[in-house]
């Protein structure tokens, strides 16, 4: 689930595609202003942005802070093992083949469906590493071998939200198993007022992770609006500096909370085990409007 900073005209004359999938109604609808740019939807939730000339493109604000995660810890160039859980069109997966080339990736889609009709009408890169897993994501990270991975990104919706196994400390252990030592943890995070679930998350994550942080924006952290908060998380010192300035230099700038500060913001929120999780909540409608 995302906003996308793109509007405009140019591929009028395509049409979208639509196609029934596991999750419910896919629309792969054109961008008019990027000649091979797509746009999936779900439901109408927008779920990711594509651009098969551009892959290193990222439209979606939450995904374009993902990519500043990915760029301020793995080197430019630098070869990574990545686990995308929640696959989408696999935006965050070609981004990261596109950057940093010989990079090993696996990602996990529970969605069978979906999967066929993104490999059919938006195919990868053939050179590209990236194998897909058509699992739930915790069955899929459970075959992740131990210490294998040097990036977890989570993005996992159904029916834009992210189902409660996924959001538990029983779940971030096993993150942590198939994290290398210094491995990082990203996480799209969907929440709005009062941001229980949110406060929630970050308890979690610092429960079972020695460095935090969260990218967001201020309105979103202020309570005054339902949006998307990218979390970071690692034993290893983040590059708290360098993401302070990109998030700032976004079309709409962001704040990274961390440290002291972020501890509370959580306002007490407790770990969330699997016995307590649920599923993080629905968005308004007008979210999509």
């Amino acid at each position: 689930m995302g906003r996308s900073r793109n509007s405009g005209r140019g591929q009028a004359a395509v049409e979208a595609v639509v196609e029934s999938v596991d999750g419910g109604l896919a629309r792969l609808v054109p961008d008019r202003e990027r000649p091979r740019a797509w746009t999936l939807l779900i439901d109408d939730a927008p779920q990711s942005h594509v651009d098969l000339d551009d892959p290193a493109y990222l439209s979606f604000e939450y995904q374009r802070r993902i990519g500043h995660v990915i760029d301020t810890v793995v080197p430019a160039g630098d070869p990574v093992r990545a686990v995308h859980l929640g696959g989408g069109a696999f935006t965050l997966a070609r981004y990261v083949a596109a950057t940093r080339p010989r990079s090993t990736q696996q990602v996990v889609e529970r969605d069978a469906r979906l999967v066929r009709l993104v490999r059919r009408e938006l195919p990868l890169d053939p050179r590209a590493r990236i194998r897909v897993r058509a699992v739930d994501a915790r069955e899929g990270l459970a075959k992740v071998r131990d210490g294998w991975a040097g990036l977890v990104v989570a993005d996992v919706f159904g029916g834009a939200r992210t189902p409660a196994h996924l959001t538990s400390t029983e779940f971030l252990d096993d993150v942590r198993r198939a994290l290398a030592p210094g491995g990082v943890y990203v996480a799209n995070l969907a929440d709005g007022p009062p941001l229980a679930h949110l406060r929630g998350q970050i308890a979690t994550a610092a429960a079972r992770f020695a460095e935090l942080a969260l990218i967001a924006d201020p309105a979103v952290l202020r309570g005054r609006r339902f949006g998307n908060s990218v979390l970071v998380a690692s034993d290893a010192p983040l590059p708290i500096a360098e993401l302070t300035r990109r998030a700032a230099s976004d079309p709409h700038p962001g704040r990274v909370p961390h440290g002291r500060e972020l501890r509370d913001f959580t306002g007490g929120a407790a770990p969330v085990s699997d016995l307590a999780a649920v599923d993080s909540p629905a968005p308004p409608p007008s979210v999509f409007r």
